[in-house]
């Protein structure tokens, strides 16, 4: 813990990978790409995967579980899809000691299995709208991995949906981005840009792709999450079909919607400082540690029992609280550990402040100390939660504000876009103009964000016309 971590300003990708390791979140596996995501790490998971789970049960859908292993010819019956995952895909064509008659792939996704799935549960409109949601695993070959962001495995929810009409999978699909967007800021604290993907960036297989796009401390946009109107592509493909109450045979729609394990990856470049981790209290997995202070078994007793009265109190007004009573660290060394792992409020608590009915509380957020009476402590705890949970959203959304520009010249945009932010420009809306600027700059369009007001103008690059600007940035 004394080793300081390399400055953000200095080398941000290095100073995020020495956080991820260092505050205890995962490490790389033996498995080239793979992680192992160790137990703060995961806590951290499932306080996400907690309040997410409660989103979705709220909106109707109901968790299932579908196999890992996909049948090779489910992902050859929709060829965009297959073709769009093909470079992605791990198979196994080796099982029990001979070769598979047919090779199964390790699930990308689950589009295809879940096709074939509903095709068996829906015969009627009575079926619909059929609304599921899967926590799991999935491989991607990664070629260029990084711990949460980019990993060969991740876990993650994928939702998927079938609806008797277009209009109904089109709501499903702008009502789960909605629960995204509302996840990333009233819980992240992280402000988010909902919009549709480019058709080069959409899903493949889908008919429409959308995102919420977060920026990193660096500037760097992050993919938070997205959620996709699969129309009747995968329906036909895996015949899902239905009986309209008149009595003819309809094809359904179908959503997918999903988030994973790079949210953690998000909060930590989203918010972290030279420090550390900066968790969003309603995230954290511990909102407040206590870090008793004494020297000799006298004093340890008399600490440690004021300690444990006020970690009991503070556990019954809900604050999800942690009593470092190691022995074998010193305090200066616990102080540091928990600042960079993120915990929001620190209690320090000594035998000359309990003397005087006091405790240092320290807060991670601001970088502020204040002593308190012991009696006041809980509800200055509770208040700082929420006053650190506001304080964090609005410090990302001026910095967001601070570093979106909007530009109106290609060569201004390839002279700043090295620097980070996000840019609004106008784009004719071509492939062509697409790759030209993503091989010319490393930048790619994020979305067009849909409340973005009309703005006619012309295209930055081809000064063709255009009808609204797109969020274009260098990504994660």
């Amino acid at each position: 813990m004394a080793e300081k971590l390399t400055s953000q300003s200095v080398d941000f990708p290095r100073w995020y990978q020495e956080v991820v390791q260092r505050a205890q979140l995962a490490e790389n596996s033996p498995v080239r790409g793979s992680m192992i995501i160790k137990p703060y790490g995961y806590a951290l998971w499932e306080q996400i995967q907690s309040v997410l789970d409660g989103m979705f049960k709220e909106t109707g859908h109901v968790n299932a579980y579908f196999p890992l292993l996909i049948p090779e010819s489910f992902l050859r019956k929709e060829a965009e899809h297959v073709e769009g995952f093909a470079p992605e895909l791990a198979v196994v064509t080796h099982a029990g000691g001979k070769q598979l008659e047919e090779p199964y792939v390790i699930r990308p996704t689950s589009e295809t299995i879940i096709g074939d799935t509903f095709s068996r549960w829906i015969q009627s409109y009575r079926d619909l709208p059929l609304l599921i949601n899967q926590w799991a695993n999935v491989m991607r070959w990664e070629m260029r991995p990084r711990l949460f962001l980019r990993t060969t495995e991740f876990l993650w929810q994928e939702g998927h949906t079938a609806h008797a009409t277009a209009e109904e999978a089109y709501e499903e699909t702008i009502r789960m981005l909605g629960i995204y967007a509302k996840f990333a800021e009233e819980y992240m604290a992280l402000p988010v840009i909902q919009g549709a993907k480019t058709e080069r960036e959409k899903f493949a297989g889908a008919v429409k792709s959308y995102s919420i796009e977060a920026m990193m401390g660096d500037g760097k946009a992050l993919q938070a999450g997205t959620s996709h109107d699969l129309g009747q592509n995968f329906s036909k493909a895996f015949d899902v079909k239905y009986q309209t109450s008149e009595g003819k045979e309809e094809y359904v729609w179908g959503t997918s919607w999903g988030v994973s394990t790079r949210l953690i990856g998000g909060l930590v470049m989203g918010h972290g400082d030279d420090q550390g981790l900066v968790l969003p209290p309603r995230l954290a997995p511990i909102q407040t540690v206590i870090v008793p202070i004494y020297k000799g078994d006298e004093q340890r007793s008399t600490v440690l029992e004021a300690c444990g009265k006020m970690e009991a109190a503070l556990r019954d007004s809900g604050a999800r609280t942690h009593l470092d009573d190691r022995d074998q660290f010193r305090p200066g060394y616990k102080f540091n550990e928990w600042e960079l792992k993120g915990v929001p409020v620190r209690i320090e608590v000594g035998p000359r402040d309990l003397e005087k009915g006091e405790v240092v509380l320290a807060f991670r957020h601001s970088g502020e100390k204040k002593s308190l009476p012991v009696e006041a402590v809980t509800a200055e705890v509770m208040s700082v939660l929420e006053e650190a949970q506001k304080g964090l959203f609005e410090k990302a959304l001026a910095q967001r504000e601070e570093r979106t520009y909007t530009v109106d010249s290609y060569d201004e945009f390839k002279e700043r876009v090295d620097g980070g932010g996000f840019f609004l420009c106008h784009w004719d809306g071509t492939t062509e103009t697409e790759e030209k600027i993503q091989n010319e700059t490393k930048a790619t369009i994020r979305n067009l964000p849909l409340e973005a007001p009309d703005d006619p103008g012309q295209c930055m690059v081809t000064g063709n016309p255009s009808a609204h600007r797109v969020i274009i940035s260098k990504a994660y």
